[in-house]
């Protein structure tokens, strides 16, 4: 489901200065097909220039995320995860046991968010969902297994 966002070209939109640091962040941001934590973004960004130091990397995404170009994610294992701001709305499933998150999109489900904030009296400007499980037939087995 994941869709490349140019998060280079996002930066020059909103008008943050691009330094080659940034761009190397920003490039390994967009070829993400997951939802990487700083210490994973920090060891793809050095893999380009190995002089990149953990702190760039923290400073880096914190002001993308105020630009609006990343979003932050809590996925319950501890580690604050991004993913570039999509522009189309999706939820995630994450699997307890290996971590993996999987992206997704439910008209019915948006529909009945829309229905439950209405009859409380609210029009929906956001929301996020996340959802997590383990995979059926997995529940109970030895993870040894």
């Amino acid at each position: 489901m994941h869709q490349p966002i140019d998060i280079e070209a996002l930066c020059a939109e909103r008008g943050l200065r691009i330094t080659e640091q940034r761009r190397i962040i920003a490039r390994v941001l967009s070829e993400s097909d997951d939802h990487p934590d700083v210490e994973e973004l920090h060891q793809r960004a050095s893999k380009f220039d190995s002089g990149i130091s953990i702190a760039t990397v923290y400073r880096t995404v914190r002001l993308f995320e105020e630009a609006g170009i990343l979003d932050r994610h809590d996925f319950g294992d501890g580690r604050a995860r991004y993913e570039a701001a999509p522009e189309a709305h999706h939820d995630h499933m994450i699997d307890v046991e290996t971590g993996r998150v999987i992206e997704f999109v439910d008209p019915e489900l948006e529909a009945l968010q829309r229905q439950i904030a209405e009859r409380l009296g609210f029009r929906l400007v956001d929301h996020r969902m996340e959802l997590f499980g383990v995979r059926l037939g997995r529940e109970g087995s030895d993870p040894a297994e």
